[in-house]
């Protein structure tokens, strides 16, 4: 079981990069847009930049929705691959079965 201070420190960045979604990708749209002065597309990467850090996407960590764990997740499942095998095992997934020859 991870710490809980690591999975509410998750929560906490995917709430953040939900809530800053909008406002990030038009920055971003601004920032990358060719078509725009450069005074402007540099005030968009300023702006950007004074966004909290934990509001990136990127800084949200795949983890287990069971234990926590940050390691081995696999995404379709939201769950890692310790867990995974545990509930195959106890018939528990459905369509899952343990494989043996």
């Amino acid at each position: 079981m991870a710490k809980t201070s690591s999975v509410e420190k998750n929560n906490r960045r995917r709430k953040l990069a939900a809530q800053y979604a909008g406002k990030r990708k038009r920055l971003k749209e601004i920032a990358s847009d060719l078509k725009r002065p450069a005074e402007e597309r540099f005030a968009a990467r300023l702006k950007l930049a004074e966004l909290p850090r934990n509001s990136s996407p990127t800084r949200v960590r795949n983890r287990c929705e069971i234990t926590g764990r940050a390691r081995g997740n696999y995404r379709k499942l939201k769950m890692c691959r310790n867990q995974l095998r545990e509930q195959a095992s106890q018939g528990l997934i459905p369509g899952m079965v343990k494989s043996s020859w």
